[in-house]
C-alpha cells in the first residue's frame, strides 16, 4: 500500500506508523542481541566487567596523567576493593538478557534512527528530508560519542568511588551483580542519549518549543547540575571532576550555537 501524504493521514494512520516504528526498531534490536550471543564471553569478561580491573585502560591513563602533571601517584587506581556476587537464582540470566538487549539496542540505533526520520519525515519540507544522511550520520556518531564517553569515562570513575568509599573499616564492598549491571546500563545510556542534545535542541529550536535566549538564560543552571553529576560520578579531586564535566558543558554550548544557527536562519525565512 503506497504511503500517505500528511495531510491525508488520520490520528489512527499515525498510530500505525507508530506502531510499525516499534515493531521494526524492535525486532533490529532483538537481531542485533542475538547476534550479541556469539561473543557473549568477549563481551562480559573483557567489556563489561573490564572497568573492575586496576588494569583496565582509564585508571592506566590517570596513573599516567598523574606523573605527567607532578601529582605522583595520587590518582593512581592499583586496587578496587569490592566483588560481585549473584544473589538471584535467575540473577545471571537476567543480566545476560539484559547486557544483550543493551548491545543489541546500541549496535542497532542507526536504524532505529532511520525509522524516527521516517516517521516525521512527511512533516518536513522537501529540502529538510533530503538531509537525511546527514542526520542518521550525525545523531549516530554522537550517540556513539556519547556511550564510549560513558563507558571509558563515567563507570570507571563511578566504580572507583563507590569501591574506594567506606564508611568504616569493619564495612566490606560485596556488590550484587544487579546494581552492577544497572550502573552499567544507566551510565551508557544516559551518556548516550545526552550527547543527542544537540540534535533535540535542532528540532525543538525548529519548532519553536525552545530559543538560544531561553538556553542562555538558563546556562548557569545547566553547568550547576552538570558540576553535580561529575562531582558525583567522581572521585574527590578536580582534574577527575573536569575530565567529566568538560565534555558535557561542551556539549551543552554546541547546542545553544545550533540554537542560534536554526533561530537566525528561521528569522530570515520569515523576513
Amino acid at each position: 500500500m503506497a504511503k500517505k501524504n500528511l495531510s491525508e493521514m488520520s490520528f489512527l494512520d499515525h498510530l500505525e506508523e507508530l506502531r510499525w516504528l516499534l515493531v521494526r526498531s524492535t525486532i533490529a534490536v532483538i537481531i542485533m542481541a542475538c547476534a550479541t550471543y556469539f561473543i557473549a564471553d568477549y563481551l562480559f569478561d573483557v567489556v563489561i566487567f573490564g572497568p573492575t580491573r586496576s588494569s583496565f585502560f582509564t585508571y592506566r591513563f590517570f596513573c599516567d596523567l598523574s606523573h605527567k602533571i607532578g601529582f605522583a601517584d595520587s590518582i593512581c587506581i592499583n586496587d578496587l576493593p569490592f566483588i560481585i556476587q549473584n544473589t538471584e537464582m535467575e540473577g545471571q540470566v537476567n543480566m545476560f538478557v539484559w547486557i544483550c538487549l543493551l548491545a543489541g539496542f546500541i549496535l542497532s540505533f542507526p536504524y532505529i534512527l532511520l525509522q524516527i526520520w521516517n516517521f516525521i519525515s512527511p512533516a518536513l519540507y522537501e529540502k529538510e528530508r533530503k538531509g537525511v544522511r546527514v542526520f542518521i550520520f550525525f545523531s549516530s556518531l554522537l550517540f556513539f560519542i556519547g556511550v564510549v564517553f560513558g563507558y571509558f569515562v563515567v563507570i570507571p570513575m563511578s566504580v572507583n568511588f563507590v569501591a574506594t568509599f567506606s564508611v568504616s573499616s569493619i564495612v566490606k564492598n560485596q556488590f550484587t551483580l544487579e546494581s552492577y549491571i544497572g550502573m552499567f546500563k544507566t551510565s551508557i545510556l544516559a551518556s548516550g542519549l545526552f550527547f543527542e542534545l544537540p540534535i533535540i535542541i535542532y528540532f525543538l529550536t525548529k519548532l519553536g518549543l525552545v530559543t538560544p535566549k531561553f538556553l542562555r538564560k538558563y546556562w548557569k543552571y545547566a553547568v550547576v547540575i552538570i558540576l553535580i553529576i561529575a562531582a558525583i560520578v567522581t572521585p574527590p579531586d578536580v582534574v577527575s571532576q573536569l575530565i567529566v564535566a568538560i565534555p558535557m558543558l561542551l556539549i551543552y554550548e554546541a547546542s545553544i550555537f545550533i540554537s542560534i544557527l536554526v533561530h537566525k536562519k528561521q528569522l530570515k525565512a520569515n523576513g
